[in-house]
């Protein structure tokens, strides 16, 4: 019989902690980043962590692969380009390039060795790295953005840890002005954004910064996470238009010609009805 024990994360920030029992530790790597950890779960899969804290299991990964990246790409009219700042597991980018539409996507994440865990441990996530639609960067994205040229881009995702250490400048007025910059007119950022139960200051916070970068107009979508913190994370959509429509490409979502396991149109329906909580402390925001 195997040996298990408990993997723990705490969050001191909500007083609370998640755990998952694991029977071994498969693999870690100390990058000149951070610290990479993979172990494998009895119920969960195999589990990454990146400086202690929990990034993905292999049986719930792809509610936030899903969510990152289909309100945004169904959302805008015509998405052509787009770009990925971090999302080294590359689930966000297999699900991007499962749009026929997408011309060119960029994924541009600064340690590429959460890009070689993935490839091992998570290999599933990694089926569209070969597509020649992909383009795979090993660099700065705050830097990546600060040189992409004006008007070039349709979509910028920001799929980041938390805002510490290596993702600390990807929540800020300075990286928010890149990507208004190199985003088309008509063009969408979206940015992980964490709990919307216990981070709702944060929540707030970040949507004032990209409301200083020039962006006008916000949408939050909570969703289930439950290897992340509260188990309730959000991803936030920013236009640059004051007033801008977040109305989406509702026939085209009902006959993507793709499987999905969370996302639908009516699911990106709900997630445009914030509890009242959240909505007052938004708009109060």
């Amino acid at each position: 019989m195997t040996e298990t024990t408990w993997l723990h994360e705490h969050f001191e920030k909500a007083g609370s902690a998640i755990g998952f029992r694991v029977t071994r530790k498969l693999d870690e790597v100390q990058s000149p980043f951070q610290h990479i950890e993979i172990y494998e779960s009895t119920d969960w899969g195999n589990v990454m962590l990146i400086d202690g804290a929990m990034m993905l299991t292999t049986r719930d990964n792809f509610l936030y692969h899903e969510m990152m990246s289909h309100p945004a790409l169904f959302t805008h009219a015509d998405p052509k380009r787009v770009v990925i700042i971090g999302g080294g597991d590359c689930g966000t980018l297999r699900e991007v390039l499962r749009h026929p539409g997408v011309e060119k996507a960029v994924q541009c994440d600064i340690d590429e060795q959460v890009t070689r865990m993935a490839e091992k441990y998570f290999p599933e996530l990694c089926e569209a790295n070969g597509d020649p639609r992909a383009e795979l960067l090993w660099d700065d994205g705050i830097a990546y953005m600060a040189n992409c040229a004006p008007g070039s881009v349709d979509i910028v995702i920001v799929d980041s840890t938390d805002p510490v250490g290596p993702a600390e400048g990807l929540f800020n007025q300075a990286f928010f002005e890149s990507c208004h910059r190199a985003l088309k007119d008509d063009g969408i950022l979206v940015q992980q954004s964490e709990s919307p139960l216990v981070l709702l200051d944060l929540i707030r916070e970040m949507r004032a910064e990209m409301g200083k970068a020039g962006f006008a107009s916000f949408q939050t979508l909570p969703f289930p996470q439950p290897c992340y913190p509260t188990g309730w994370w959000s991803c936030t959509m920013a236009k640059k238009a004051a007033g801008a429509d977040f109305g989406f490409r509702e026939t085209d979502a009902r006959a993507k010609g793709f499987k999905t396991a969370y996302y639908s149109a009516d699911l990106h329906k709900g997630a445009q009805a914030l509890p009242p909580f959240v909505a007052e402390a938004l708009a109060a925001g």
